[in-house]
């Protein structure tokens, strides 16, 4: 598939990158280039394999999701200008 001048100028208007004039040709021939890769992806017979998330088969390592103060509130509050009974002190901004 070729892109043409013309179909450059309005994916760069949709995608909002501002391209120069004399930066089109480039452009179009780019996005030819990566639509031409595109088809030659779809050529490949995929029958029966199954999507992938990742290139190596790893299960993510999770935590408990037990639900804790953090414990370090006074390592927190030390950072505070000013706290009072375990808790950060802002002024008052409604009346």
């Amino acid at each position: 598939m070729s892109i043409d001048i013309d179909t450059a100028r309005r994916v760069a208007h949709l995608a909002r990158i501002a391209v120069q004039e004399d930066d089109l040709p480039a452009l179009a021939q780019e996005l030819s280039g990566i639509l031409t890769f595109m088809e030659q992806l779809n050529e490949v017979d995929v029958t029966g394999i199954e999507p992938m998330t990742g290139v190596t088969p790893m299960r993510l390592k999770r935590r408990a999701d037990v639900v804790t103060d953090g414990e370090m509130q006074d390592r927190i509050l030390a950072n505070a200008p000013d706290a009072r009974e375990g808790f950060f002190a802002v002024p008052k901004v409604v009346e």
